[in-house]
């Protein structure tokens, strides 16, 4: 896609017709992120059901953040949305704002039919990514009488597609015990047994023997931050991860290697895995949602597929 000129009238507009047809599921109606369209890469919109969500991830000129604080009044007048929430990321520890409306007492997130807590007044994440669309369904329809293995799991999305796809066991780990709990409220939320599922509030690079007692897992997801002070940094430590791969896997064990890092490409994570894994064969990256446009794909979200095969040691 190529770069756009861009101004406040083509916002509306193309958040109009993003919005057609829209229903009670997440849909990302702007996502300047990308750097498709000019002056606005500050912004996303999202439609959460009645909610519209808006973050400037950097300080925005006056006289712009009023023109934009005018189009959300107009939008919110429209009667489509109920409530129109602003976060400014850029803000450190600054919570978000109800620009106009109320917002609901419980507040969640539809997709694919399943639900994820919300947590729409956070100063940071709200407790959802919806960029990772198709690695969710990905592993939903991958994973039926399969035991799998949710590193970096937050609040446990991957786990709930997990299992509605039918997985015999899903072990999430990730170091916050607070998005443990909303992982396993998530569960829950969706009617979903929590019997088969353990939850591990560990620093991974520090808990491999933990992890590897409850294997061998036949699906792998690995989807780190970018950055966790004191515990992890992609450029530094995915290799770390890779290494391990061998060790915690079964036969045929698939893999699910996520990372939305700017500064790591594809070529990146495909070589170390040919280097410190080379039992696992790169089978392909999955297609990103259009609604996620970016002018350079490798510095956007990147889902690889990696499969274990015996007779693919170099």
């Amino acid at each position: 896609m190529d770069i756009q000129k861009f101004d406040c009238e083509s916002l509306e507009k193309i958040i109009l017709e993003n919005s057609q047809g829209i229903n009670t599921e997440f849909k990302r109606v702007f996502h300047g992120r990308g750097g498709c369209f000019e002056g606005f890469e500050f912004l996303t919109i999202d439609s959460i059901d009645k909610i519209l969500y808006v973050v400037f991830f950097s300080e925005v000129e006056p006289h712009l953040e009023e023109k934009l604080l005018q189009l959300f009044l107009k939008l919110y007048e429209s009667n489509r949305w109920s409530c129109v929430i602003l976060q400014k990321r850029y803000i450190l520890k600054e919570a978000s704002v109800i620009l106009h409306g109320e917002l609901p007492v419980e507040s969640y997130v539809i997709e694919s039919g399943l639900k994820y807590n919300l947590n729409l007044l956070s100063s940071r994440n709200i407790g959802f990514f919806g960029d990772m669309k198709n690695g969710r369904d990905f592993i939903r329809d991958n994973c039926k009488e399969k035991k799998v293995l949710n590193l970096f799991s937050y609040t446990c999305a991957f786990s709930i597609a997990a299992l509605e796809g039918g997985a015999t066991s899903v072990v999430n780990v990730d170091m916050s015990k607070g998005a443990l709990s909303i992982g396993r409220a998530n569960h829950h939320l969706n009617n979903l047994p929590t019997k088969q599922i353990q939850f591990m509030p560990y620093n991974i690079l520090k808990s491999w023997n933990r992890i590897k007692k409850v294997g061998p897992y036949d699906v792998i997801i690995i989807d780190p931050p970018t950055f966790q002070k004191g515990s992890f940094v992609v450029t530094n430590d995915y290799d770390k991860i890779v290494k391990k791969l061998d060790s915690l896997s079964s036969e045929n064990c698939l893999i699910l290697s996520s990372t939305n890092s700017p500064d790591v490409d594809s070529k990146y994570i495909v070589d170390i895995f040919t280097t410190h894994a080379p039992l696992f064969k790169f089978i392909n990256r999955l297609d990103n949602l259009e609604t996620y446009p970016a002018l350079n794909a490798d510095r956007s979200l990147k889902n690889l597929i990696f499969i274990k095969e015996k007779n693919n040691s170099i």
